[in-house]
């Protein structure tokens, strides 16, 4: 009930308000049955305008720091991501990409859309990075399509550490089903699982038209953090007098 209460009175005619947001392709959803939504990540907002302008419910597996944040602020986001459907999933770990799939199975079981970013993380520079497997393990094992989606204009409306957004026009452009029934019993093939998340990274590019980068966003992430580390140790500033 919370759901739908966000999503037409309490959230869903602010974010149209404020993102103006222009829908290509929905028709290419279907209208009942099992499928990933398979997007890009560019803003903490893509969780909530994409909810906002589906006819179906659609339930995201979202990082499970939303859900173990510390004081009031960290209670109420727990509250609000677990009353909308989301589904918190935990990164850290070995088996942390096997509970995401079984939780994704999960949902897709019940005949349920699910939405996922194979990039695994937001990208820090508007650029698409490299998809992780997982988002192919799902589609195999469930035997659902992969409709890939585009967020466009979210990371200038709403860039990495920018609380309130920028009134911003937003795109948001559905491609045709991806379908992967050949590779039907491949699941467990490496190469496959490569082939097919490479392809919904392809659909997913075609549609956002974004610079690619064939690394893991996490990674690079890593690298520049590593980097700027090691730039500030080397050239620490002067304090101020």
């Amino acid at each position: 009930m919370f759901y739908y209460l966000l999503k037409y009175v309490l959230l869903g005619p602010l974010l149209r308000l404020v993102f103006r947001p222009r829908i290509e392709g929905l028709e290419h959803v279907p209208a009942s049955g099992s499928a990933i939504v398979a997007g890009n990540h560019l803003s903490f907002s893509d969780h909530f305008l994409m909810p906002a302008i589906l006819k179906r419910r659609i339930t995201f597996l979202a990082k499970a720091e939303y859900f173990t944040g510390p004081g009031i602020k960290g209670r109420l986001t727990a509250a609000f991501f677990r009353s909308a459907g989301q589904i918190p999933v935990d990164r850290s770990g070995r088996n942390a990409g096997q509970a995401a799939i079984r939780e994704g199975l999960g949902v897709l079981r019940k005949g349920e859309l699910l939405g996922i970013y194979p990039e695994g993380t937001r990208s820090h520079d508007g650029r698409l990075y490299k998809g992780k497997v997982g988002v192919a393990v799902m589609a195999l094992k469930a035997g659902v399509p992969v409709i890939p989606c585009a967020m466009i204009g979210t990371f200038e409306a709403q860039p990495p550490g920018k609380v309130i957004p920028n009134v911003h026009p937003v795109v948001i452009r559905f491609g045709r089903p991806l379908d992967f029934s050949r590779y039907a019993g491949l699941e467990n093939e490496k190469a496959v699982l490569r082939a097919v998340t490479d392809e919904i990274m392809y659909a997913i590019l075609s549609l956002s038209e974004q610079e690619y980068v064939d690394q893991y966003a996490a990674v690079v992430k890593a690298e520049q953090a590593a980097a700027k580390g090691e730039r500030e140790r080397k050239f620490p500033r002067a304090p101020l007098s």
